[in-house]
């Protein structure tokens, strides 16, 4: 047994339990803080709050450790599929062949968009930034289905629901890209499993299908499934805030996405790329700004580099690096952005100052490069993120839901606005 943890408060010793985690992560509960003082604590970005306790993820940031499910990111990423992990996270283990085939069954059964969701596409600007187009999509498509507002995952339709998200996130994100680029739709093909046929929707054409190179398909994967969760980050905690108040899954969806469209988070690795492009149009071929990026008067930043979690490394970077690098040179590209980007990368792993401060190459970094190798454009590299994000999500809005004792998100504040006014008609304001 723990000992409580104590506070004094205006001369009064208030007793609060502490939460010791499966790993050794220790919390003091101040759930009933206010209650029994009056007080409430003040952590501005919720950096040393603890929102939830979760069954789903575990991050260790001074180690480099991430884990779904308690399996180690690297057995994941050697050994599984992306689907395979998502069946993990949302039900909490890894699946029977069984159980595994009627996942995949029901991401076939549900890959296609309900046909009158079609003339939604045709309501955006060609201009529309994908993520706008995805979140919508995604909160419009709760219109289509019976059954969406249930208030636990444990009822007739979860199964469903889970699986056409997961499928059906990909087909909008290939329509969106075709729209603006005004490319007719293509339909996903039954016999093409879950990454493939986001590949064929996004780059086959109604004369050829698109030619699917294994290696094409399994660095794609691999992002999916290292993006797949990353505990309670910007947008995933925002999934469980919409999904506190008994919002369906569709809308908790959407919501992450908005969140995550942001470019301190989901954004990272297109900053990766337009970081690229500048110094490319500066004429440097990047030895110039890694000069210029550890002189903090100038504002150049090293984008790609470093984590706010991970102080060491980041794991998911360590895995995908050998995978960038193979597939490159597997298509063979020739192209002036990555000799940049690998330049940059050498001198980081070896230049003193980056290394004292720990500014290693991040999996942004990577599946930025990846991304742009495979010929999926800048804009759509969040709707990637989104799109490998979702059974994290679809795990944390099935985990808040099981919890027969969650309350709405409601989080305090402390006012510092004026006091007491009054309200001063019109004719007499100065």
């Amino acid at each position: 047994m723990t000992n409580p943890a104590r506070i004094e408060l205006d001369g009064q010793s208030v007793e609060l339990p502490v939460v010791v985690g499966t790993e050794g992560e220790k919390a003091v509960d101040i759930s009933s803080l206010r209650d029994v003082s009056g007080y409430i604590t003040l952590d501005d970005g919720y950096g040393n709050t603890g929102s939830c306790t979760s069954k789903i993820t575990f991050i260790d940031g001074e180690k480099g450790i991430l884990r779904y499910r308690g399996i180690p990111i690297e057995q994941l990423a050697g050994q599984s599929t992306f689907i395979e992990t998502a069946y993990l996270l949302i039900y909490g283990r890894l699946p029977h062949a069984k159980e595994l085939q009627r996942f995949s069954d029901l991401l076939t059964l549900h890959e296609n968009l309900h046909e009158d969701m079609k003339y939604h596409f045709e309501g955006f600007p060609s201009h529309a930034h994908p993520m706008a187009i995805l979140s919508a999509m995604i909160n419009a498509s709760s219109c289509f289905y019976p059954g969406m507002e249930i208030g636990k995952p444990t009822a007739p339709y979860f199964d469903q629901h889970a699986a056409r998200l997961i499928s059906q996130v990909r087909t909008i994100a290939a329509f969106s890209y075709r729209k603006t680029r005004g490319l007719p739709i293509i339909y996903p093909k039954p016999a093409n499993k879950y990454t493939a046929n986001f590949l064929h929707m996004m780059f086959s054409d109604p004369y050829q299908d698109y030619e699917l190179k294994p290696e094409v398909v399994r660095a794609l994967d691999l992002i999916f499934l290292l993006h797949a969760d990353h505990e309670q980050n910007c947008s995933t905690s925002t999934v469980r805030m919409v999904a506190s108040s008994k919002a369906n899954l569709m809308a908790s969806a959407a919501a992450g996405v908005c969140a995550l469209w942001g470019p301190l988070h989901g954004g990272a690795n297109q900053a990766v790329i337009e970081m690229l492009e500048d110094i490319q149009r500066s004429g440097d071929d990047g030895s110039r700004f890694i000069q210029e990026a550890k002189d903090k008067r100038n504002g150049k930043r090293l984008m790609g580099f470093g984590h706010r979690v991970y102080k060491n490394h980041d794991p998911r970077a360590k895995i995908i690096r050998q995978t960038c690098n193979t597939l490159l040179k597997s298509l063979q590209i020739q192209d002036p952005l990555l000799d940049i980007a690998f330049r940059l990368e050498e001198a980081a792993l070896k230049d003193d100052y980056f290394i004292e401060r720990k500014l290693y190459p991040n999996v942004d970094f990577y599946s930025g490069i990846i991304m742009r190798a495979i010929g999926i454009p800048t804009e759509l590299f969040t709707v990637i993120f989104a799109i490998g994000r979702m059974p994290g999500w679809i795990a944390n809005f099935k985990e808040i839901m099981d919890e027969s004792k969650t309350r709405i998100y409601r989080p305090r504040q402390i006012y510092m606005g004026p006091t007491l006014n009054s309200y001063v008609p019109m004719k007499d304001r100065g």
